[in-house]
């Protein structure tokens, strides 16, 4: 029992100390980056964690922090930033964010927070920005709230639990430039509330049903930030009845000049009460996005109405139900005369019918991007038969079904003030070769339209071409005015001929096939100052990694990085950056360095062989051989009997006379006679000749020389004089003897033949005589030498 306990102790001992591991490595949050800025969120925090205190960006963001304490933010005075969004937060301390007198970025939105407190704010001088949507709290003010933030610029209050507000400070806010409002369960405002010292640049409200449900509490609301320098944007909101548009009179009093609705459904019932509404204001700018509209398309209610100042209409994402009982838009001309821009985005637009067009007098800007033109309703839509579109300077119909180049060209040939015009996104894939354009045409957007070749259709008055994206390879067509070049996502393999572009600054080919370019493709450009050719699948030269490295500065300025210029072959260098290749001699100089290592081999060779001459290295090497081949024979120790010659006679062909007339029979017919070894007629046919010297000299008890001028230059003698001289070195016997047939130097004599030469300075050696009375003398000293008794 004593010993479970012990265990139980452990175990619970050791539980603890893993809990408290667990809460110490909470409390802890390292993910900071080079800017100081700490990512803590989606770590399930209960608490503030522990961070530099140098930090300048805190992110709490998704955890389940309740509450902060008086002290859980004193030491981190630098930060600028600090987000609490979507915690569990239900309590703040007073003096919380009293040292973050640097704070510029305050979210606390959609926690728990039931009550807000001036007192938060009281330190936060430099606060520019606070988000507090999504908490419970019911009520704003009546204490003022805000009015320590004397530098905020952004303010974002509600949520759906908001339903009284009071005046709380936004009037002592001097820079407020934009504001959001969620109150959509609002049951009591009082008047100016959201009032600011100044107009506001942007007021978001999200009121979603209390247009229909209480439209005199909007009417108040609408009536505080509605200003002529105020942009007004309803969303989230349910604006379908008339009386729903009846608050939109504050605004016109307001002199409101911007109006947007976003996300909110709507009829064209309230609509045509809206326009009813804003008879006669400034209005020149309405917007609508994301917005569904119900209903038939009948406006002439508002046929009577004034909008000489409405000169913009922005349509983006327009859902209309019921869409082909809708009907034309003819009957708003009396809106349409005074536009100037026109944007309808998205919005399953497959055709305006002429006499819309007709109406837009002034039109000066058109939108129709993604939306249902053809080749067929494009021409419907931009008839030009009755000087429609005259002022029109920029048309964009990119993302549309348009397929027929010729077609759009021939359409726009006639809007004499056209200079931009993006038909991107479609699918023309081939261009006629002649077309009709507009000489005032100075942009053209064909990217992604699938074009296989390029003809002389493009108009050559173009300061700025778009062919990005597209299946092209060449470029052969001349635009003297041409100073911005697009040609990223092609298939080109080279730069495009400069001289076509005599007044270009910058051009884009990245994500195409180039293998390279020079100083020479570079130079052809005049003008060029800017260049993006990255990620192309570059061939990685010496020659062009050296111009890349030391030369492509100082013609252009590479705007997309140097470190998207990537080696594609050869394959041990693809994905490495230019920058940092290192090629070797050999890689880059080749033949050079083949042909100048081969120079130095030679070189290397030829003195190899002049030091082996003057060393005699060849001599050497021979006496090395045959002094290797003797000891690898069997040692035999022969007797005096066992030899069967009493000399080896060396000499050359030269003295053979004198050998076989004189020598051989005055030594082989003497008493007792000598046994003499000739090579000429002793020497064993068919052996290699150096194993016949050895062996004769080994079986020879003395080797007679008979030197002269003739002996020291015969190839044949030195090897037998090389062998005895092994043989004096390795066996130390005297066994040479020498005689010269005539007087030659010592010197004579190689000096490589140390032993023969000391040899001949330290004994007698016999010369043979011109006087014959001394000859006997020369053959009795020559038989006692050859006398085997000396040994």
């Amino acid at each position: 029992m004593r010993l479970l306990r012990e265990k139980e102790i452990i175990i619970l001992l050791f539980a603890l100390i893993l809990v408290h591991g667990f809460e110490y490595s909470e409390m802890k949050c390292n993910d900071c980056d080079e800017q100081h800025f700490c990512n803590c969120s989606f770590k399930h925090l209960q608490h503030v964690p522990e961070i530099p205190l140098n930090a300048r960006g805190l992110d709490l963001s998704f955890n389940q922090i309740e509450s902060i304490g008086m002290t859980d933010l004193r030491q981190y005075t630098e930060l600028k930033t600090l987000n609490l969004h979507k915690n569990k937060l239900e309590f703040i301390h007073q003096e919380a964010f009293n040292s973050q007198a640097k704070l510029e970025v305050l979210d606390l939105s959609f926690n728990k927070l039931e009550k807000l407190s001036s007192c938060w704010f009281q330190e936060l001088k430099s606060l520019q920005h606070l988000n507090l949507l999504g908490n419970p709290y019911t009520t704003l003010g009546p204490s003022p709230l805000f009015r320590f933030l004397v530098n905020l610029r952004t303010l974002r209050i509600g949520s759906p639990s908001l339903k009284e507000v009071y005046k709380n400070g936004l009037g002592e806010l001097t820079h407020l430039d934009e504001m959001t409002v969620v109150g959509s369960s609002l049951k009591s405002y009082e008047n100016g509330s959201f009032q600011a010292d100044r107009p506001i640049g942007l007021v978001s409200l999200s009121l979603q049903n209390l247009f229909e449900k209480d439209p005199e509490l909007v009417y108040k609301i609408l009536q505080d930030v509605s200003h002529s320098e105020t942009e007004l944007m309803i969303r989230d909101s349910n604006i379908r009845t008339n009386t729903s548009m009846e608050p939109f009179k504050a605004s016109k009093e307001g002199g409101i000049r911007r109006l947007k609705f976003l996300n909110t459904t709507t009829t064209d019932e309230a609509i045509t009460n809206l326009l009813m509404n804003l008879d006669g204001s400034p209005l020149s700018y309405l917007g609508l996005e994301d917005v569904q509209l119900i209903g038939h398309g009948w406006w002439q209610k508002a046929n009577n109405t004034h909008y000489e100042n409405l000169h913009t209409i922005y349509v983006h994402n327009l859902d209309i139900q019921g869409f082909f009982k809708f009907s034309s838009m003819s009957p708003l001309e009396f809106l349409l005369m005074y536009l100037h821009k026109v944007s309808i985005i998205n919005s399953m637009l497959f055709v305006i019918p002429r006499l819309t067009t007709l109406a837009l007098l002034h039109i000066e800007y058109l939108d129709f991007s993604q939306n249902l033109l053809t080749d067929m309703t494009i021409q419907e839509t931009l008839f030009t038969g009755l000087g429609q579109l005259q002022n029109l300077n920029t048309l964009n119909v990119s993302q549309n079904s348009l397929k027929s180049f010729e077609v759009l060209s021939g359409l726009v040939a006639n809007l004499k003030k056209l200079i931009n015009l993006d038909a991107s996104h479609n699918s023309f894939v081939s261009m006629p070769e002649k077309c009709r354009w507009p000489v005032t045409l100075r942009f053209l957007n064909l990217s992604n339209t699938k074009l296989l070749r390029l003809t002389p259709c493009l108009p050559s008055s173009l300061n700025v071409l778009d062919l990005s994206e597209n299946d092209l390879k060449s470029f052969h067509q001349r635009f003297p005015n041409l100073t911005t070049l697009i040609l990223t996502g092609n298939r080109f393999f080279n730069l495009p001929q400069g001289g076509f572009f005599p007044n270009l600054e910058t051009l884009l080919i990245q994500r195409n096939a180039l293998r390279m370019f020079t100083k020479k493709d570079l130079s052809r450009f005049r003008n060029l100052q800017y260049l993006e050719a990255g990620t192309n699948n570059f061939l990685c030269s010496c020659e062009f990694v050296f111009f890349f490295r030391n030369n492509v500065d100082d013609l252009v300025t590479l705007r997309d990085g140097r470190r998207n210029y990537m080696c594609d072959t050869p394959f041990s260098l693809r994905g490495d950056a230019i920058d940092s290749v290192r090629l070797s001699v050999f890689e880059c100089h080749m033949i050079l360095a083949v042909s100048t290592l081969c120079a130095a081999i030679m070189f290397v060779l030829i003195g190899i062989a002049v030091t082996c001459h003057k060393l005699h290295i060849i001599w050497y090497l021979q006496m090395t051989k045959a002094w290797i081949q003797a000891k690898r024979k069997p040692t035999v120790s022969r007797s005096p009997g066992e030899l069967r010659y009493d000399a080896f006679v060396s000499y050359s062909q030269h003295d053979a006379e004198w050998v076989e007339e004189i020598l051989v029979p005055n030594l082989e017919n003497a008493q007792p006679p000598f046994a003499l070894c000739l090579h000429q007629r002793d020497f064993r046919p068919g052996r290699w000749i150096v194993d016949n010297i050895i062996d004769s000299i080994e079986k020879s008890h003395r080797t007679l020389f008979v030197l002269s001028e003739h002996f020291v230059t015969s190839e044949w003698c030195r090897y037998e004089l090389d062998f005895s001289h092994f043989r004096l070195v390795d066996e130390y016997n005297d066994s040479a003897v020498l005689i010269l047939l005539e007087p030659i130097e010592k010197e004579t004599i190689p000096k490589r033949f140390c032993k023969l030469r000391k040899f001949m300075n330290s004994r007698t050696y016999l010369e043979w005589p011109e006087d014959e009375e001394k000859r006997s003398e020369f053959w009795s000293n020559l038989k006692a030498a050859l006398s085997r008794d000396q040994c």
